[in-house]
């Protein structure tokens, strides 16, 4: 792993080599039998857990790492587990800001453990030197404390015991209280990057990792990493506030200066080094930059990325300053030094846009630069010619298969280029990567429904609206294929989703014909007598439910006012079904309002949604007076239909046209039956 962390990219050859001695290290050291076994009278009381748990840290941050966050998860539980720690969030009151008045909900940590943390530390670390533990008190915190002038957010929230508020500041909550051990709170904090990675990217996923922060920060002893990863991960969350980016950008200064400084000496710094995701410190100081260029320092950035020869964050830099030649003239001054470095080619090439360049890099690698390849693939595709971006991209990925946009590259240019099964195969892979992919789950449901198979496009659908739920199109595309599988509740489902997420202006009037045309043709039966089956009451049951979800959508939208005529014949078909022949007929005729315009009389497309509108207004109006005996409403539908005959003698040779002349001879009859 530590070859992984120093390369700039994931590694597939890596990969594979790391799966083969984590299995053989779980192997080992896995079960705490088979280490009390080993090791017997050599370890100290505790010492085996310790192991354990180290052992499922060490795979969690592996999966971790590689994007396998299922896997990943399961390995931290276990690390959890064998170290005795039980993890929850609650809420308590409390005060976040200093000149905060009333006391809100914090979110916080409660961690649970049968053991102590100092027996621990006792049982496993050798005396410390006296000089060096007050170097390591002095470097514990990378939090200046001048930066609280600058901000009033609390580091940790100050919350109310036992209805008064809390005297100190760093009792954050119930884990404040209980001392962990080292390999308790790397658990802690590994749980915490866990979060990070499978929470959305919103606002929310931040406050989701505070709690975990917070409790290892309220710790008053911790390992140098665990506490400079604790750091760093404070440093990420408070650096997307504006209220806090100050103290983040102090924090991270003050972070880069003690990993320099002497103290503390290796032996206390290299404890639990292999426990905690922490970054080497190029990869620290290439974060320190990009938080630099965020505040908008870029002159001392453009020093560091230079400093560690990050020349793709170098050229960034020199855009931003509007110094591209610069930043030609720099990397040609390094090729004059190196000529055979592909990344100073690629980075030539992504500087001047120019495709020789990257070809240039494939030559002096022996076609062995990935990067070249996929910057090449990139420049194909936005020539539109994407067949020549998918074999690139193949090749890309012969070389390099963990690449995270690499595969959903692919699976675009070979969509582009209709080759559809490769498509969803690239895909797939994407979502093998990263399961949270919500765009690649998309397309292969997509995909699914161009190749007709509905079954499995609605389980993509399924998972793409896990991490796209605010997405009205994947919603209504999920809609569709829920509908030709037979789903109608997770149609209609689907359907108010989108209205919600739409404001009202998206519906699809096609899918709600179709869902109300299967649930007119099943009417629901009410049956009360003891005879009647469970079967049928369930049918029943359903029925009614599918019934009243498909008129709460219709209400909404009549509501918003944005229905049409479409939108008033479904409302009325919904009463009629509902046996509200008085609201039905209210629908029809704003229905038959909506249809008429200038135009109507002098095209026969719309006389024709006139006419068969007309019709099931009338016949309605024949229900009702049937049922009540009122001649009212065969008086306004014989006045209606005089009117619309007579407007539209053009069209007197349709079948609309007789079908109406038909139901008012009709009327006409009833009326002189009932004076």
């Amino acid at each position: 792993m530590l070859q992984q962390n120093i390369l700039d990219e994931l590694s597939s050859s890596l990969s594979d080599q790391v799966q083969v001695y984590k299995n053989k290290m779980l192997g080992y050291f896995g079960e705490l039998e088979k280490v009390s076994t080993y090791w017997d009278s050599l370890l100290f009381d505790g010492e085996g857990s310790y192991f354990v748990s180290a052992a499922f840290l060490e795979a969690g941050i592996v999966e971790y790492k590689y994007g396998r966050l299922d896997a990943s998860r399961l390995h931290l539980d276990s690390a959890q587990e064998a170290c005795d720690l039980q993890l929850s969030l609650t809420g308590i009151l409390g005060f976040r800001t200093i000149h905060q008045v009333d006391a809100k909900s914090q979110m916080v940590l409660v961690a649970k453990t049968n053991k102590s943390g100092s027996d621990e530390g006792q049982a496993t670390e050798p005396t410390v030197a006296l000089n060096d533990n007050a170097a390591l008190k002095n470097a514990r915190s990378s939090v200046p404390v001048e930066s609280d002038e600058f901000c009033d957010i609390l580091r940790t929230p100050r919350l109310v015991h036992d209805g008064s508020n809390s005297a100190s500041e760093s009792k954050t909550g119930p884990s404040a209280n209980i001392p962990l051990s080292a390999i308790q709170q790397a658990a802690v904090l590994a749980q915490c990057l866990h979060v990070s990675r499978r929470s959305r990217s919103d606002d929310m996923s931040g406050w989701e990792m505070a709690p975990y922060i917070e409790s290892i920060d309220s710790q008053g002893e911790s390992y140098f990493v665990v506490r400079s990863l604790c750091h760093i991960l404070r440093i990420r969350w408070e650096s997307t506030r504006s209220r806090t980016k100050q103290r983040a950008l102090l924090m991270m200064e003050n972070l880069v200066e003690d990993a320099g400084k002497e103290f503390p000496v290796a032996a206390q710094r290299v404890k639990m080094v292999f426990g905690v995701h922490m970054p080497t410190l190029p990869a620290l100081r290439k974060e320190y930059g990009e938080l630099l260029i965020s505040c908008g320092i870029v002159g001392e950035a453009l020093e560091i990325f230079k400093d560690l020869e990050l020349w793709d964050n170098l050229i960034y830099c020199y855009r931003l300053l509007g110094k591209v030649s610069d930043a030609v003239s720099l990397i040609n001054a390094r090729l004059s030094v190196n000529p055979n470095d592909p990344r100073l080619w690629c980075s030539l090439g992504d500087v001047t846009n120019n495709d020789d360049h990257y070809k240039k890099a494939l030559e002096v690698s022996n076609n062995k630069s990935a990067r070249a390849m996929r910057s090449l693939a990139r420049s194909a595709y936005n020539r539109n010619d994407f067949y020549t971006s998918k074999i690139l991209w193949e090749s890309a990925l012969s070389l390099n298969s963990l690449v995270p946009d690499g595969w959903f590259a692919y699976g675009t240019a070979a969509w582009k280029d209709k080759d559809l099964d490769k498509a969803v195969d690239a895909f797939s892979r994407a979502v093998q990567i990263d399961p949270e992919n919500g765009e690649a789950w998309n397309n292969i449901a997509c995909l699914h429904m161009i190749r007709g198979k509905s079954q499995a496009a609605v389980q993509a659908f399924r998972e793409a609206v896990k991490f796209k739920r605010n997405s009205w199109e994947i919603w209504e595309n999920y809609s569709k294929v829920a509908l030709d599988t037979g789903n109608v509740r997770l149609t209609l489902e689907a359907l108010k989703t989108v209205l919600n997420l739409s404001s009202n202006k998206r519906f699809n009037v096609d899918i709600l014909d179709k869902v109300m045309t299967m649930l007119e043709e099943q009417p629901p039966h009410f049956v009360d007598t003891p005879e009647a089956s469970d079967d049928t009451n369930k049918e029943t049951i359903q029925s009614n439910q599918l019934l009243d979800i498909i008129g709460d959508i219709l209400q909404q939208i009549v509501r918003s006012g944005g229905s049409n005529a479409d939108v008033w014949g479904l409302y009325a078909r919904w009463h009629k079904t509902k046996g509200n022949l008085m609201a039905c007929s209210e629908a029809l005729l704003k229905q038959v309002r909506s249809l008429q315009g200038s135009e109507l009389w002098h095209d026969q497309k719309k006389f024709t949604k006139y006419a068969q509108a007309s019709l099931q207004l009338c016949k309605v109006y024949m229900e009702i007076s049937s049922s009540s005996g009122s001649r009212r409403e065969l008086l306004t539908a014989e006045m209606h239909l005089k009117s619309t005959l007579k407007q539209a003698a053009d069209f007197s040779d349709t079948e609309e046209y007789k079908a109406l002349d038909n139901c008012l001879e009709e009327i006409k009859n009833l009326i002189a039956a009932t004076a």
